[in-house]
């Protein structure tokens, strides 16, 4: 089966399409953004995020940058600042930066696939990514195997939705969860332009009370989104252990639809939520950033590979 690659927003994607799903992954990271559910009705949906710098033609000095969009497999995932057994690795890892390899395109019954896959350097080894479309499901079946490496290595899957202008018409829910807890570190630093609103490394029980930097209000409810303009915020939820899959939903009320993802809460415990909501003002953020990403992983949040290695709050209890 023939695959057509064309440049999207700066950045040359290859296209797989069923009746009802056109889906583009970019060739620089394997970024998978736009994709269009119900491309064959009077009202297509296209939930994800593309950047707002794609075609400025800036330097761009983080690697996860230049592509940014949609969603895309990290390992490791997380900012990885410190080096872990002489691994240095960039933030998010080789598969979310460097380039992919096309494998094959294939058509079976109503199923169609993208195959890529890529050799890691870093630490060596073969990462295959496989994207399937079937006719009739508004739906990414999404499959990332990983060979010839071991080691500790958190990863996860970086879905990036973009958030419309209206305050708190998004609505997120999830499968049951154990708790809650801030972001242990300070994501948003006001000496590099930065802000954020949550407190740090605090627990909570729900989405609807998230403790914040301040006591009036002292909470804040992280299920409805936009929210609290001008901050950049992470939070992570952990799955209770279940034999049925673990989701994330988030309903979209004034445009109509619901995007979801659904997990192995054994693979992936945990969901990492990235709250942007023009909170970054430097470079290339410039303070227009307005996306949430919902991001199934297995890590110590967003910190990297050396804080999910080694004891932290999550393994200490």
């Amino acid at each position: 089966m023939k695959v057509s690659i064309k440049t999207i927003a700066s950045q040359p994607s290859w296209i797989i399409r069923s009746r009802s799903v056109e889906l583009a992954v970019t060739q620089l990271g394997g970024h998978m953004a736009p994709v269009m559910f119900r491309r064959d009705s009077a009202r297509p949906v296209q939930p994800y995020y593309v950047s707002p710098w794609q075609d400025e033609g800036r330097k761009i000095d983080d690697p996860v940058l230049v592509p940014l969009r949609g969603d895309f497999f990290c390992a490791p995932f997380g900012a990885n600042a410190q080096p872990y057994r002489g691994e240095k690795h960039v933030c998010h890892g080789e598969p979310a930066t460097a380039k992919w390899t096309f494998v094959s395109a294939d058509r079976a019954g109503p199923a169609t696939s993208l195959t890529l896959a890529m050799k890691t350097t870093i630490r060596p080894g073969t990462v295959t990514k496989r994207l399937t479309l079937v006719d009739g499901h508004d739906v990414v079946y999404c499959r990332h195997m990983l060979a010839g490496c071991a080691g500790p290595m958190p990863l996860g899957h970086h879905a990036t939705l973009a958030l419309p202008d209206e305050k708190g018409s998004v609505l997120v829910s999830t499968s049951p969860v154990r708790f809650g807890m801030t972001n242990p570190t300070l994501c948003g630093d006001p000496r590099n332009r930065q802000y954020q609103s949550f407190a740090l490394g605090e627990r909570f029980a729900r989405l609807q009370r998230v403790p914040l930097l301040w006591k009036r209000p002292a909470f804040a409810d992280a299920s409805r989104f936009p929210a609290r303009e001008g901050f950049t915020d992470i939070l992570a939820v952990f799955n209770r252990p279940a034999k049925a899959p673990a989701w994330t939903a988030a309903v979209f009320s004034r445009e109509g639809f619901l995007w979801f993802s659904l997990k192995d809460p054994a693979v992936l415990p945990t969901t990492v939520f990235w709250i942007a909501n023009h909170g970054r003002h430097n470079a290339p953020w410039d303070g227009r950033n307005r996306c949430l990403g919902l991001e199934d992983v297995c890590g110590y949040f967003a910190e990297g590979i050396a804080d999910s290695a080694r004891p932290n709050a999550l393994t200490r209890g």
